[in-house]
């Protein structure tokens, strides 16, 4: 399968947000913190009795038709993945934005913002293209690391990342106030200028 990854300008999210980013959430990782963090923290999974759909688009105001009334994406990168020319997904990466405190006031890390695929689309190493097609961007721009903010709830996003070379940097079990179950997990990537493949070339996947 032939899979096309191309830069679009920003304009482009109410396109990108035609490809759904819900998933159905069928485990979790529990925390265990012993010795209330003296014995280290413990990441175990566990399988729920009844799955539900998590959809972060249904989150008010948090879609990708609300980003440019909420930040400065003039420095974003948006890039679209593409099969027989139709869009299967795409992913945005965040970089110099004063209002995205996930960027630590950094000029050498980008934030992968959002990664997605479409559902039907999913397993056939689209979301790998996309994942080294936002390093090269980022990696082009001076970025010496990428940093992935996903959830205990996301297990599946959780072991890509780990896949793809990511360490998980970061938990945070007080992130969500507004939802108390969710604990948000920081990954980081170093990147390397070093033989990109470049945003606009085609990936093979079988």
């Amino acid at each position: 399968m032939d899979i096309e990854i191309s830069e679009e300008p920003t304009t482009s999210l109410g396109d990108y947000a035609r490809v759904s980013i819900a998933f159905e959430v069928k485990d979790v990782l529990d925390l265990e913190v012993p010795e209330s963090g003296f014995g280290g923290l413990v990441l175990s999974e566990r399988r729920l009795e009844v799955g539900y759909v998590k959809d972060y688009d249904a989150i008010d105001g948090g879609g990708p038709a609300h980003w440019a009334k909420r930040f400065d994406l003039s420095k974003w990168g948006l890039l679209a993945a593409r099969v027989a020319g139709r869009r299967v997904g795409g992913a945005v990466v965040a970089l110099d934005t004063a209002a995205i405190y996930m960027l630590e006031g950094r000029s050498d890390l980008a934030v992968l913002w959002d990664i997605r695929v479409s559902a039907e689309a999913r397993g056939k190493g689209i979301g790998s293209e996309l994942f080294r097609a936002a390093e090269a961007w980022a990696a082009a721009r001076g970025c010496q690391l990428l940093k992935i903010e996903t959830q205990n709830i996301n297990v599946p996003a959780c072991r890509f990342y780990a896949r793809h070379g990511c360490v998980l940097g970061a938990i945070h079990r007080f992130a969500y106030p507004e939802l108390p179950d969710e604990i948000q997990l920081l990954w980081y990537k170093r990147l390397s200028p070093a033989a990109r493949p470049a945003p606009g070339a085609r990936g093979r996947s079988t």
